[in-house]
Formats: structure tokens, sequence, C-alpha cells
């Protein structure tokens, strides 16, 4: 599918549902593409009118306050406010919460002033609403699921019952990790370490944190973040374990359910 532009829209006078804030991650890592992609499905299929800004999309500016650069932040940021306002967008949804958390409470005091949701609310609200209806006995039916909390979306946001209520309406047994919720362990990847190698210590915390998952017994760690996914890959191969578990996205697991990817 090829996701319509908020210019697009505009240009026809037509005004979408919500727009889909993709993220640097979703629109060029190779993984997460494939969670875009997912989630764009799952919005196509329920008939909610969505649009993306394609090119006028640029980076939310997280990675570079989160370094220390506010001047960067703050140029990447006015852009972003810039053509939203001038599209008049009003609800925004995306998948990544470091975009979730700069749109939605940093962007406010740069007159940027948005309903912002993570895509973990909006499939339950999704799922509540009966507008995805959820088949008994689906492909993760009993089988064990792990849920890694993003910190930017539970301790920063507060926002740690929807994932679980999504994966619960998969029917499967959701095993929690002995650090989870409030006491989460960060992946390793937050206020910008993503893009820089860990200090000298005796483990990285992506290692420590996949042997906690692994622990558990589930084959599938649940994540709602590109930055927890690429941490928890890397630490999932890291003890040869990827041919038994897979780290999946929530908006993955609801499209395989669903039978919109295969």
């Amino acid at each position: 599918m090829i996701a319509p532009t908020l210019a697009e829209l505009t240009a026809k006078g037509e005004t979408p549902e919500v727009l889909f804030w993709v993220g640097c991650a979703g629109s060029f890592d190779d993984r997460y593409k494939r969670v875009t992609r997912a989630f764009a499905k799952i919005l196509e299929a329920v008939n909610v009118k969505f649009a993306v800004l394609g090119t006028e999309e640029t980076c939310t500016g997280d990675p570079a306050r989160r370094a220390g650069n506010e001047f960067l932040f703050q140029m990447q940021a006015m852009n972003n406010i810039q053509v939203m306002n001038a599209y008049g967008v009003k609800k925004i949804v995306t998948a990544c919460p470091h975009c979730f958390n700069t749109i939605r409470n940093e962007y406010r005091e740069l007159g940027g002033d948005y309903e912002v949701i993570h895509h973990s609310v909006f499939l339950q609200q999704l799922i509540n609403d009966g507008r995805i209806k959820m088949k008994e006995g689906g492909s993760y039916k009993g089988k064990k699921i792990t849920y890694h909390d993003s910190c930017y979306l539970g301790r920063a946001n507060g926002i740690y019952e929807a994932p679980r209520a999504v994966l619960e309406a998969l029917d499967a047994d959701l095993v929690e990790m002995k650090r989870c919720r409030t006491t989460g362990l960060c992946c390793g990847a937050g206020g910008a370490q993503m893009f820089k190698e860990p200090e000298p210590g005796k483990k990285d915390i992506n290692i420590e944190r996949a042997d906690e998952a692994l622990a558990t017994g589930a084959t599938t760690i649940a994540v709602a973040c590109p930055f927890c996914m690429t941490m928890l890959n890397d630490g999932v191969k890291n003890k040869n374990k990827e041919a038994e578990v897979k780290v999946k996205d929530l908006a993955e697991l609801i499209a395989e359910s669903q039978g919109l990817v295969g």
C-alpha cells in the first residue's frame, strides 16, 4: 500500500482523521519499516482515514536535545511545528515513544499544541471499540509473550496498561519480567545512548535486559519502540537465541493476528 500524504489530501480538500507520524526509524530502519507497514495496514483495514507528511516530515529533534544540542532541537522542532500548523494538524498517532514524548510534551512551549497518541493506546482503542475484531484461538493463543516497557512510554508518560491490554487481546500468556512497569529496566538506548558506544562496564544494559526477557521462557518479546527493538534484538542475538525467540512490535502482532502480514 502507498499511504497518502497530507499534501495530497489537502489538495483534494480532504482532512484525515489522524496524522501518522512515521519517525526516522519507521522511515529508514529496514527492520522498523515492517512495523510502519503493519500499522498502516491495520489503519487501512479498519477504515481509519490517515495521512503521512512524507518528505515534509523531519526528525523531531529528540536525539539532539538528549545529546545536549538545544539549538539543533529547536531548529528541527520549529520546522515540524510550522509544517503541521500550516496544515491545521490536530491529532497525531506515532509508533515511536521518543517522537510521542517530544511532540506531546515539548512542542507545546514552541507553539505546537496537538493531541498525540502512541500506537499502543490507539490499538487498544480500536480493539475496545470493536473496530479490530480479535479471532478466538489465534496464532498467539496460549503462547508465552513478555512485554518490555519503553522508558519514554512508561516512566515518562505513565502508559503501562494499554500495551498489555493489546497483548491480552491476542489471548496469549503474558509473562512479566522481574523488572517491569515503574521498575522496568531501560533497553540501553534512551537519552541519545542509541548513537554511541556504551561506557566501559561489566555488562551492557541491553544484554542484561535480554537475559531478563529470556528468563521468562517467552518465545516472543513484545516491544512498542524502535530503539527497544534494536537493542533487544541485539541482546537476543548475543545469546544466540534469535531462532527461538522473536522481538516484535505490538502492531506486527496485531497485524499477524488479523492476517494482514505474513
